[in-house]
């Protein structure tokens, strides 16, 4: 089961693990199958599920390759922000077009991706959404040319 440390964070089990590794192999794998694989009755499988989806440990989505549905263009947009960090990420966070916001320490203090239908619309989001933003000071973009990897098997990674 997920259950929170002494932080708050959830603290995975063995078992919830292989069932998360089952649903990134195949996220429509039916919950008897997956029972059968890490040892558990379909309705163990499924209130399992269930409370790692309520935790917010994992979500259960369809990913697909931008491309494939008319997004032509997508880009890293590092961010400096003066003063605090949070409203800024807030804001980017709340943008339909942005995907990943994360707070980093380094050259910027954010970095987002953002996925848009084209050129002018990447133009149109970072200089007229992302741009006007009280607190942002400056942006660099990193227009992606064509996506190598992108995986999500990370999750059961042993850290």
């Amino acid at each position: 089961m997920a259950t929170p440390d002494k932080n708050g964070t959830p603290s995975i089990d063995s078992v919830s693990l292989a069932i998360i590794e089952q649903l990134q192999e195949d996220g429509r794998r039916p919950y008897a199958a997956i029972g059968k694989a890490v040892g558990l009755s379909e309705a163990a499988v499924r209130q399992r599920v269930q409370k790692l989806l309520d935790q917010g440990v994992m979500q259960i989505v369809a990913v697909t390759d931008p491309l494939t549905v008319g997004f032509r263009r997508q880009a890293m947009v590092g961010i400096d922000v003066d003063g605090d960090l949070d409203p800024v990420a807030d804001a980017l966070t709340a943008m339909d077009e942005v995907e990943y916001v994360v707070v980093t320490a380094g050259s910027f203090d954010l970095l987002i991706e953002v996925v848009c239908e084209d050129d002018d619309h990447l133009l149109e989001t970072i200089n007229k959404r992302i741009r006007t933003l009280p607190g942002v000071r400056s942006t660099e973009s990193f227009v992606y040319l064509k996506l190598r990897k992108q995986t999500y098997t990370w999750g059961t990674r042993q850290p």
